[in-house]
């Protein structure tokens, strides 16, 4: 097996602590459990993880704390393990720093599939000079600069993973720059709340691969982040429109916009 790296389990329920662990190992993890909050941080932070698997229900202090705490020091990979699927837990886990959740109960092929698309996916905070070192490949554009797409104001940087806004940089997640770069290729097509979960999950969800209401959930979660970064008029949006029951499409090109 290829050497990944470390993997901390944070869950304390033995059963499922020892499946994580199980997994993550056969994928070529070097993994190492905790059973509460406080020492999980411990773990992560003695060990450098690189993923972290981390369950909301805690007997300390509860999951979206960790990540907090985690977060002050370390960029590893999380996935948050989960029998809430409600929209303010996903919205808490997401905004907190999560690059990932699954819903218990969950299947060991799922888990590994999840970790390792996410792994080969840029980190989920892409901003300024750390977005230009990740060097992603251009893709095609509606003006002829290779990797950029432009509406109304907005310029989206494919091979830079970079967005501005009328000339000022709009910081983004991972998520939420892939969300917008496949609204802004579709330059005006609807895309389904389902075409969204495929392009936040990448290559794990094939177009027969069964989406769920969370997914789909967390698709909005963070489609109303992204409004709220770009400070959306509601009633006039500048770049996203909302398609009742279906998903979300480009608002029209605005002529007195760059």
């Amino acid at each position: 097996m290829d050497d990944l790296g470390v993997a901390v389990v944070i869950e304390d329920d033995a059963d499922v602590r020892n499946l994580l662990e199980g997994v993550l190992t056969q994928a070529g993890f070097e993994v190492h459990t905790a059973v509460d909050g406080r020492a999980g941080v411990e773990v992560v932070r003695s060990k450098q993880a690189n993923v972290v698997t981390l369950d909301i229900g805690l007997p300390d202090i509860d999951g979206f704390e960790v990540l907090r705490r985690i977060r002050n020091f370390s960029n590893a990979y999380v996935v948050m393990l989960t029998g809430r699927t409600e929209e303010p837990d996903l919205l808490s886990a997401l905004n907190t720093g999560a690059d990932d959740y699954i819903a218990k109960p969950f299947r060991p092929r799922e888990l590994r599939a999840r970790v390792a698309a996410m792994m080969r996916r840029p980190r989920h905070e892409i901003t300024g000079d750390a977005a230009a070192r990740l060097g992603q490949a251009p893709v095609p554009d509606m003006h002829g600069e290779s990797g950029v797409l432009r509406h109304n104001g907005l310029l989206l940087n494919h091979r830079t993973r970079t967005v501005e806004v009328k000339g000022e940089p709009l910081g983004l997640t991972r998520s939420e720059f892939d969300l917008l770069h496949v609204l802004l290729k579709g330059g005006g097509a609807v895309c389904t709340r389902a075409d969204l979960v495929r392009a936040v999950r990448g290559d794990f969800y094939e177009r027969d691969t069964y989406i769920s209401e969370a997914d789909e959930r967390a698709v909005e979660v963070h489609v109303g982040n992204l409004r709220r970064k770009l400070k959306e008029d509601q009633l006039s949006p500048r770049w996203l429109q909302t398609v009742r029951g279906v998903g979300y499409r480009l608002a029209p090109r605005r002529p007195d916009d760059a």
